[in-house]
């Protein structure tokens, strides 16, 4: 079983210009990849590479913050506060 988290932090649009993620900048192809049992460790590692190299600005830092949050406690800040308002 996979050992890095996914850099899904639950805001899942797709900008159509791009075809990027607004919350973690994959693509469909590269989400794929990482719901499939036979990627590996050293794949996703390089992908979150390239992933936070699409970002910059406030768009970097919330990804970063967010992913921490979720590695730490196993949930992105975006579901915690959608659970919280609840």
């Amino acid at each position: 079983m996979s050992k890095i988290i996914s850099p899904c932090i639950s805001i899942c649009k797709t900008d159509p210009v791009t075809g990027f993620c607004y919350g973690c900048t994959r693509t469909d192809e590269e989400k794929k990849m990482w719901k499939n049992e036979t990627t590996n460790d050293t794949w996703k590692s390089e992908n979150l590479i390239l992933i936070t190299s699409r970002m910059k600005g406030w768009q970097l830092e919330t990804f970063k913050e967010s992913y921490s949050h979720k590695m730490s406690n196993g949930i992105s800040l975006f579901k915690k506060n959608l659970l919280e308002k609840k």
